[in-house]
Parts: C-alpha cells; sequence; structure tokens
C-alpha cells in the first residue's frame, strides 16, 4: 500500500500512508451477496427443456454485467486509490488502469481540517480539508481512516509539534525559504535595563 521508495526523493521517508477506508466496500458486498442469491435463485427456477441451458447462461451473463460495474469496479478503485504523507509533500493517486496522481509540497499548505459526523465518527473516518497556494487550492480527502490521527500527523510536519520542530515539511538539517525564516526579536535598549533593586537604590 505504502508509495514506491523509488519514488521518493533523498532524505524523504513516509509518515503515512492509507487506502480511504473500507466503508466504501460496503455496497459492492452487499450487490455481490444479492446478485449472487438473486442469480442463483433464478437460475434453479428455469423450467427443464430446450430454453434451460441459454436461459441461465443469459442469468449469469447479468450476473457477471451487475458485479463488474457495481461490485468489481469499486473494490479496485478503492484498492488502487491511496494517500500517502511523507515528511515533505502529501501524494494521493487514482485510477484501475488511467492513473492520476497529485503531489502537493507541505511548504504550499495553508491550513488543514477535518470534519467526520456521528456515523463516519463509529467507523473512525473522516474528510480531510486542505488548503493549499495554487490554482487549485483546496484538496478533500473523503473516508481518510483515522483521520483525527492524520491530521495530527500532518500538522505536526507543518506547524512544528511539541518538541518544537521546525515544521513546515523542513527537515532539521535544511534552511527554510525567506518567506518562512523566523525574524529575530529586536534587542531591547540597553540604556532602558535595570533591574528592581537597581531602581530601590536610586
Amino acid at each position: 500500500m505504502a508509495i514506491s521508495a523509488k519514488l521518493l526523493g533523498e532524505d524523504e521517508y513516509v509518515v503515512v500512508s492509507t487506502r480511504t477506508h473500507w466503508k466504501a466496500l460496503i455496497f459492492p458486498v452487499f450487490v455481490l451477496l444479492v446478485v449472487a442469491g438473486v442469480g442463483g435463485f433464478v437460475a434453479a427456477i428455469v423450467p427443464s427443456g430446450s430454453l434451460q441451458t441459454p436461459a441461465r447462461i443469459a442469468v449469469l451473463a447479468v450476473g457477471v454485467v451487475v458485479l463488474l460495474t457495481f461490485a468489481a469496479k469499486p473494490f479496485l478503485n478503492w484498492f488502487f486509490s491511496t494517500y500517502t504523507l511523507t515528511n515533505r509533500r502529501l501524494i494521493t493517486r487514482h485510477g484501475i488502469l488511467t492513473r492520476t496522481g497529485r503531489d502537493i509540497p507541505l511548504m504550499r499548505i495553508n491550513d488543514v481540517s477535518y470534519e467526520h459526523g456521528l456515523i463516519d465518527r463509529i467507523l473512525g473516518c473522516g474528510t480531510l480539508h486542505i488548503e493549499s497556494a495554487g490554482e487549485r487550492g483546496q484538496v478533500v480527502l473523503p473516508d481518510v481512516p483515522h483521520v483525527e490521527h492524520v491530521h495530527l500527523q500532518m500538522s505536526d510536519l507543518l506547524f512544528g509539534g511539541p518538541e518544537g520542530r521546525p515544521g513546515d515539511g523542513i527537515l532539521d538539517n535544511e534552511e527554510p525559504p525567506e518567506h518562512m525564516r523566523r525574524r529575530p526579536n529586536p534587542e531591547p535598549d540597553s540604556e532602558t535595563l535595570f533591574s528592581s533593586d537597581d531602581n530601590d537604590r536610586r
């Protein structure tokens, strides 16, 4: 499920890699059970005669088409769609035959938030909203498993964790861009510095 190491840059490593939540498979599994049950029942009640075999073949063909459309395709879409968070970027991959992907450098992300309703909270998933600089500023990742954990990991990379890490996807040995450098606090005027003891003696 993790992205190939060949696609990672130097000093880049995977923080989180996941597919969409398994709830995307509920409907395909339901369709599989219904088609198998109904198809088997219809094939069993076909009256004997010269048309029995063609009728059963037709039932089988219809069942296969329905399964490919409403069960196999959603399953393959789920299997081949991944969300990967590294220490430098957010990587999304989708598609079965035609693959599409998007990479968002962490340094371009301005804000990250999540939401999950009651059902999502029960199932342990949610929707991640990412605001980034660029033409397509907002990215929505639906049905992210353990969305609170993913949100926390991304926030630590972006804004620094409790240990005071650099944040913004910058490694310890990297120099941040000019607009992201922290400006030093101005030194106070030495003439205005005095202690309470000095003031009492005056």
